[in-house]
């Protein structure tokens, strides 16, 4: 999901200023993702042409240890919308698994243009249909 960003990651005020608009939308759920105390990601969802999308990206540094795994567990007990949505590059074979361990499942696929690759990405769409299809 990494590559799915801000258009220009170089400009700090603009991704603030994006990041703002984020933080103002109530109709947007989000939360931080914390590790031994240390900002490690954030996670949250968004509704896009009436489907509610969950997203997440947590900090390379933290990447194998079982955080967005753990994250996208509680965030699921927040975000209660069912069917909620994941797009995953294709080439993201850990995140495809985190959404795959919390019960998403394969539902289609997509391109995207990916503003941090500056090109076209193919996607997959995995889908949590119900809250007794979620693994706890």
């Amino acid at each position: 999901m990494a590559a799915f960003t801000h258009r220009d990651l170089a400009d700090r005020d603009a991704f603030m200023a994006y990041w703002a608009k984020i933080l103002a939308d109530n109709s947007i759920k989000k939360q931080i993702i914390l590790c031994d105390g240390q900002v490690a990601g954030n996670i949250g969802s968004f509704e896009q042409e009436g489907e509610r999308e969950v997203t997440y990206w947590i900090g390379k540094e933290y990447w194998g240890r079982g955080i967005a795994t753990l994250a996208l567990s509680a965030f699921l007990r927040l975000e209660r919308t069912r069917p909620l949505y994941g797009y995953v590059a294709k080439d993201n074979a850990g995140s495809r698994r985190v959404l795959e361990k919390r019960g998403f499942t394969l539902h289609g696929e997509a391109r995207e243009y990916a503003n941090a690759r500056g090109e076209e990405v193919e996607q997959f769409i995995l889908v949590l249909r119900s809250e007794m299809d979620d693994a706890r």
